[in-house]
């Protein structure tokens, strides 16, 4: 893991500063040459919010659309992220992709940056002090709490590693610690960032105090700590910092979401710079990729007239009138890789590429808290703690009603059963192809039962899915078990 540190280190310098040669062999950088000044700070924390950035294969793990291949929202017919192989053919733990891929699955990416935020909390103090110091661990303690969250609601019981890696004898084998010391750790961080980050709206990719409550909320809500994840998105909701977007679509695509009134924390990219590893718009929508289509399970949930429904996805017929970006055409299954039977995704694109190449470098921002979900978590929470009074209505339909949205307000005199599956039927479909549905499933019980045999496509009857109760945490690594024998035992089940 030492290394880790240092080629991310040695690479953002690169990367921030072209103004002189810097002759130190980047091999050697380590804490009696690095941290000496309060730029070391700035370079370090970049390097931290750089991890964000890895990729496993074309995409990023940090991108949260390729999640929704796992669940009953879409389908990847070239395996991106190893979800196909996942449903199709079962979780093992030598699985492709973002499972366990020995170099780039999801568990190793989180680690290499839950090292490198370990390394900057024990060295910052160094050559930092008062506010500034305040607010960058803030900064840091919520990338962490990010990262062991993913592994946590993920992976299960997962190794707690809290040490700086490069002072550390990582010759000695890791354990796993139970998830309920992960959890704890998880909100450790997180409280401590609520108190350090700047009570501000989030426009400059930095996490803000709002950033951490809403990660917080989600937090409670995974642990069933009702009670708490309400009053922690009610914080929120009272704040008035954010407010939800009078152009949905608009959340998802550059510049637009650089004023979006909504998001709360993305990973943002800036091409040519920083673009994406490969463009998101060729992944989703060039003839030989088109690798993020919606189900008719997908499609059916959507109520009749749900503007949402057109604004996520594309549909037979479309044309440049309806956002399809090839001028002179129109959409048509079995067409340029487009599977008959599903529906190509429309969020995520920029409405202003015509005519997309390979070769394009985009850079929307990967959203991964927005003003919408607060309030639909507050519904939830609310619901499942006291029932659905008239705050859980008022939540649910303001999203509901949002400009260019405008769906209808919900019947009252819902039961709280009743009440239970309009926002988990609202969560699905505001939330479509942003990476949520899945583990919604897996907190709510559900995966088995919707996942076990469920069929893609209606035109390919005989093509189930294959979900079983072990799945709910999947297999770690392979190589990280053997390498970590015997101490590291893999979950149960594979």
């Amino acid at each position: 893991m030492k290394k880790y540190i240092i080629i991310f280190i040695a690479a953002l310098a690169g990367f921030t500063s072209c103004k002189k040669l810097d002759v130190t062999p980047p091999d050697k950088l380590s804490n009696l040459t690095f941290w000496k000044t309060p730029a070391d700070a700035d370079l370090a924390l970049t390097g931290v919010y750089g991890t964000l950035y890895a990729r496993s294969g074309q995409i990023s793990t940090y991108a949260p659309m390729w999640y929704e291949n796992f669940s009953d929202n879409t389908y990847t017919q070239n395996n991106q992220a190893g979800a196909q192989q996942a449903l199709v053919a079962g979780l093992n733990p030598s699985s492709g992709g973002f499972v366990a891929d020995g170099s780039n699955s999801l568990y190793i990416n989180a680690y290499k940056s839950v090292a490198a935020c370990n390394t900057f909390l024990a060295n910052v103090d160094k050559v930092l002090t008062g506010d500034k110091l305040t607010q960058y661990k803030g900064e840091v303690y919520f990338i962490r709490a990010f990262n062991y969250f993913l592994l946590a609601e993920t992976y299960g019981n997962v190794p707690l590693l809290t040490a700086d890696p490069i002072t550390s004898d990582f010759k000695q084998k890791v354990s796993k610690s139970s998830r309920a010391d992960v959890l704890k750790l998880i909100e450790s961080d997180l409280n401590n960032a609520i108190s350090g980050l700047p009570n501000q709206k989030f426009n400059t990719g930095h996490a803000v105090k709002g950033s951490a409550q809403g990660l917080m909320t989600r937090v409670l809500l995974f642990e069933k700590k009702y009670a708490d994840a309400a009053a922690m998105a009610k914080s929120i909701i009272d704040g008035g910092l954010f407010s939800l977007n009078s152009n949905y679509p608009s959340n998802f695509y550059k510049p637009d979401q650089q004023s979006s009134p909504e998001i709360m924390f993305s990973v943002q990219y800036s091409a040519p710079t920083i673009p994406h590893p490969d463009a998101l718009t060729m992944i989703l929508i060039l003839p030989g990729y088109v690798d993020l289509q919606g189900t008719q399970d997908m499609i059916n949930e959507y109520e009749a007239n749900d503007p949402r429904e057109k604004m996520t996805f594309f549909f037979p017929g479309d044309t440049p009138a309806q956002g399809w970006p090839y001028p002179g055409t129109v959409g048509k299954p079995g067409v340029n890789n487009w599977t008959a039977g599903f529906y190509p995704s429309k969020k995520w694109l920029d409405p202003k590429i015509v005519n997309p190449q390979p070769g394009l470098l985009d850079d929307q921002d990967y959203v991964w808290i927005r003003f919408a979900d607060v309030k639909l978590m507050y519904a939830e929470a609310q619901n499942e703690a006291v029932g659905p009074d008239a705050s859980v209505y008022k939540q649910i339909n303001e999203v509901r009603a949002r400009p260019g949205v405008n769906m209808p307000a919900l019947v009252t005199g819902l039961s709280q059963v009743d009440m239970r599956a309009k926002i988990r039927h609202e969560r699905r479909v505001e939330l479509a192809l942003e990476g949520f549905r899945y583990f919604d499933m897996r907190r709510w019980g559900i995966a088995k039962d919707k996942l076990n045999g469920f069929i893609q496509n209606p035109l390919i009857p005989a093509t189930k899915t294959i979900y079983k109760d072990n799945f709910d945490f999947w297999p770690l690594p392979q190589s990280e078990v053997d390498r970590n024998a015997p101490a590291l035992i893999q979950n149960d089940g594979y």
